[in-house]
C-alpha cells in the first residue's frame, strides 16, 4: 500500500507535495491523481473507472481516503457508503432509525508481544491478543483490517523490511483462520522507516539494553474499521 514515487517515475517535485495534512494519493505535474495501468505490488488503489490505477503515498488510510477530493474515485469500496454516495433529501417522514455511525478503531501492539525478537511466527500470547481484537470485531459490520508491520533499525534496511511484512502476513493469516474474511485484511510492512524511539536510543551493537531501548518500534499497527451492528 507504500507508494514509492520514484517507481512510476514521477519528478521528486511530484512527490515532495505529499504531505499528512494535504494529499494522500500522489499528484502528478498537472496537479491531477497519478494512475497507472497495472497493479504493482499492492501500491495502487484498484478503480472501476477505466482510467487505470491511483497511486497512494505513505499517509493513505481509508479514515485519510475519505477526506481526499479523489478518495471516491480511487477506493470507494473501502469508504464509508454515505461518503461516496449522499442519500438525497426525503420528504417528511416518520422519525427513522439513526444510521450507523462508521466506527474505527487503531490498535497498537507490541512485535515482542506478537512474536519473539526477530522472528514471524506468532507467540501464543500474541494470538490471544489477536483473539481480542477479533471479538472487538464482532461487535461490528466489518469494512477492513489494516494490519502495518514495524521493526526497529538493528540489521540492514531490505532485512527489516521482508521483517515486517512477514509479520503483518502472519497476522492476517491468524485473522483469518478465526473466520474474519480474507479480503478484509490489508497488510504493510513498513520495514525501520517509522520508528517510536527516534533518537532516543544510542549505538548499533545489538546489546540487552539496546534491544530492550528500541522495543517500541518492533510493533504490529491494527486498525479496525467499520459501523456498529
Amino acid at each position: 500500500m507504500v507508494v514509492v514515487a520514484a517507481a512510476m517515475g514521477l519528478g521528486a517535485a511530484a512527490a515532495q507535495a505529499q504531505t499528512a495534512a494535504d494529499r494522500v494519493y500522489v499528484i502528478d505535474g498537472r496537479g491531477e491523481v497519478a494512475r497507472s495501468g497495472h497493479e504493482a505490488n499492492g501500491t495502487v488503489a484498484p478503480t472501476s473507472s477505466g482510467k487505470g490505477l491511483c497511486w497512494r503515498t505513505g499517509f493513505w488510510t481509508p479514515a485519510a481516503a475519505a477526506n481526499d477530493p479523489a478518495g471516491c474515485a480511487c477506493d470507494k469500496d473501502l469508504l464509508p457508503k454515505e461518503k461516496c454516495e449522499p442519500k438525497a433529501a426525503a420528504p417528511a417522514a416518520p422519525a427513522a432509525k439513526p444510521t450507523p455511525k462508521p466506527a474505527a478503531a487503531k490498535i497498537t501492539l507490541a512485535a515482542d508481544a506478537l512474536f519473539d525478537f526477530d522472528k514471524a511466527v506468532l507467540r501464543p500470547e500474541g494470538k490471544k491478543s489477536l483473539d481480542d481484537l477479533v471479538a472487538k470485531s464482532g461487535a461490528l459490520n466489518l469494512e477492513v483490517i489494516i494490519a502495518v508491520g514495524h521493526t526497529d533499525r538493528l540489521g540492514s534496511d531490505a532485512y527489516n523490511q521482508k521483517l515486517s511484512e512477514k509479520r503483518a502476513a502472519a497476522v492476517k493469516t491468524y485473522l483469518v483462520s478465526k473466520g474474519i474474511e480474507a479480503n478484509k485484511v490489508y497488510t504493510e510492512g513498513k520495514g525501520e522507516k517509522q520508528p517510536k524511539t527516534g533518537k532516543e536510543c544510542k549505538g548499533d551493537k545489538k546489546t540487552k539494553a539496546l534491544i530492550q531501548c528500541l522495543q517500541p518500534d518492533r510493533r504490529v499497527d491494527i486498525e479496525i474499521i467499520g459501523t456498529q451492528k
